[in-house]
């Protein structure tokens, strides 16, 4: 039998950014976890950001502003866009991401790593309905982390976009 360790969510929050008003998502992948990052949903790389820091225990929420991190953001054909944040922790002292800017990425596809120990943030639009809650496991590329409306156009017909987690766990590499 084989048992599956499964990333776990700790907090979600509504919060204002430079950008507007966004709902956070953070996820905390133990050391047993296997830390394969996945993009959320299918689009565009439109920023990616690297930004030195500290390297503070991943479950600390000052975790997601002090320590190392890789930002990147993806708009999808519909307009919407979802930034996820890699988060160094106190074990893991290295991030792997070698997209950049421009490239195309489809929604779970392998994006980058976190070398033990870390979290990932995701943001959503605000009016993202989230399909998670504190306490409950995540897996990447399988577990739906919320669902929003499409942004094309007021005329066109309603559709639904969906943000996969996305960070793996140890079935999943």
């Amino acid at each position: 039998r084989r048992v599956l360790f499964r990333s776990l969510v700790t907090e979600t929050a509504s919060i204002a950014t430079p950008e507007g008003p966004r709902q956070r998502i953070s996820i905390f992948l133990s050391v047993f976890d296997v830390h394969v990052n996945r993009s959320p949903i299918a689009g565009v790389l439109t920023g990616v950001r690297y930004q030195k820091g500290q390297y503070l225990n991943a479950m600390n929420p000052a975790s997601a502003d002090r320590n190392e991190q890789n930002i990147a953001t993806v708009r999808g054909e519909d307009g919407i866009e979802i930034t996820f944040k890699q988060i160094a922790g106190l074990l893991a002292r290295r991030i792997v991401f070698k997209l950049r800017e421009g490239d195309t990425v489809e929604r779970g596809q392998r994006v980058g790593l976190i070398k033990f120990g870390s979290r990932v943030n995701v943001l959503l639009p605000a009016e993202a309905q989230l399909r998670v809650s504190v306490g409950q496991r995540v897996k990447g590329g399988a577990s739906v982390l919320a669902e929003m409306a499409s942004v094309v156009s007021a005329a066109s017909q309603s559709t639904s976009a969906k943000a996969l987690a996305n960070e793996s766990d140890r079935g999943r590499s």
